[in-house]
């Protein structure tokens, strides 16, 4: 059985959820408390989320390892083209484009908003790397065009990696996005399996856990 540890609401837990999802994966949650607790720093020495345990004694952390690893051991699925498909490329550089370039500019800035001194907060550095985000958001948006999808018609890990990314500026940060980028979120949050992960990664409520 899969297994994915995640902290509550964590975003790059829900692009798996999602993986799992449109691939018609059984999955299961495991909520990580924040801080981690000794056991989960037993289980993942870093304790960074998200996490991934797996029959045969699969363990990995890197949700984008994770999302290639499900494509690759659940597959085939359209989420990732086959090998000889030309469009396989595009795919993988935007699967890791959504973290290494996005993700990447991303945490500092959420680092940096939540944790730093107040005199710290605006900072060469912190601006230095909103810029960085904000060319990227204008190189996705001309990317995407009036497609539908980043790489052709269909769906992708392309857009589950960047539309995390998304979510956390938009949600995180406050960070504005193109016209463009706004309407295609819009498009993938309505996708039936994008909010049944999104219900899986909310805890229950009080009254629902029966406490």
């Amino acid at each position: 059985m899969i297994r994915l540890h995640n902290f509550a609401r964590g975003a790059r837990g829900l692009r798996l959820f999602w993986q799992c999802e449109e691939m018609g994966l059984p999955y299961q949650v495991e909520t990580v408390s924040f801080p981690p607790s000794a056991a989960y720093r037993a289980l993942h020495p870093l304790g960074t989320v998200p996490f991934l345990e797996d029959d045969g004694g699969v363990a990995i952390h890197e949700s984008v390892a994770i999302m290639l690893y499900l494509a690759e051991r659940y597959g085939p699925t359209p989420l990732l083209p086959g090998k000889q498909d030309p469009a396989l490329a595009r795919v993988l550089e935007g699967t890791v484009f959504g973290e290494a370039t996005l993700g990447a500019a991303i945490n500092p800035l959420l680092a940096a908003r939540f944790g730093a001194p107040e005199a710290d907060k605006r900072n060469w550095s912190v601006r230095a790397q909103e810029a960085r985000v904000e060319q990227a958001l204008r190189y996705l948006a001309e990317r995407l065009g009036e497609n539908p999808f980043l790489v052709g018609p269909s769906l992708t890990l392309a857009d589950l990696s960047v539309a995390c990314a998304l979510g956390i500026w938009r949600g995180g940060l406050d960070g504005a996005l193109p016209d463009r980028l706004v309407a295609y979120r819009e498009r993938l949050a309505a996708r039936p399996a994008y909010q049944r992960a999104l219900a899986r990664a909310q805890p229950p409520s009080r009254d629902q856990a029966g406490s």
